[in-house]
């Protein structure tokens, strides 16, 4: 569908039919002849005629999205869609042991070769499509890094928030229970603390009464 003349080797393996034998020794004067006709006339609608399987937008890669409504009309997406290609091949080709009493074991395309004079084209924008491939697959992998280090970030932050409430909410607890057992547990509380700092300090400053 690029109206370019593309080159195409292959292979066709086969057997004589045994259930026809009548259409092979009498149905046609060159029945080898007749089959390769067969096949590269089915090969030459194929290709013509091709369409790409159709795959779900999410799930291609982000450069293929933009060219998605071009699928299999180009020398690329037949290489791309090779076994595909070849698999449809086969199912055309079942019909050969009926009309020439020849079996396809098999008949596979395993090149496509474009014209010489665009090769070298072809091959620039293949490579071009892999650079920006590699480019939007590093930008991903990086904006994926990034998302999982701010994560990480926010779950060691919210932990540190964590472990320092913590500690004030179990003195909360601490000074209301004290404050429920009578009027002097909170002062003796409040003592005891600060002869546990005392006990820590090296240099102690008291506020000196004005008489």
């Amino acid at each position: 569908k690029d109206q370019l003349n593309i080159g195409i080797t292959g292979q066709i393996r086969y057997r004589v039919s045994e259930e026809n034998l009548y259409a092979f020794l009498f149905g046609v004067k060159k029945p080898i002849s007749h089959i390769l006709g067969y096949f590269i006339s089915i090969l030459r609608e194929r290709i013509a005629n091709y369409e790409a399987p159709k795959v779900a937008l999410d799930t291609l890669p982000l450069l293929d999205r933009t060219n998605e409504g071009l699928a299999g009309v180009s020398i690329n997406d037949l290489r791309k869609n090779l076994n595909d290609l070849n698999q449809q091949m086969d199912r055309e080709c079942s019909s050969s042991g009926g009309r020439y009493g020849i079996v396809l074991d098999a008949s596979l395309i395993t090149g496509i070769d474009p014209p010489p004079d665009i090769e070298s084209a072809l091959a620039a924008i293949n490579t071009a499509h892999n650079e920006v491939s590699s480019n939007i697959s590093l930008a991903q992998a990086n904006a994926d890094q990034r998302i999982e280090q701010s994560r990480r970030a926010v779950e060691i932050e919210t932990n540190r928030a964590q472990a320092e409430v913590q500690p004030l909410r179990w003195m909360a607890e601490q000074i209301t229970s004290l404050k429920q057992s009578g009027s002097n547990a909170l002062p003796a509380y409040i003592r005891n603390i600060r002869l546990d700092l005392y006990s820590k300090a090296h240099r102690v400053i008291l506020r000196e009464k004005v008489q």
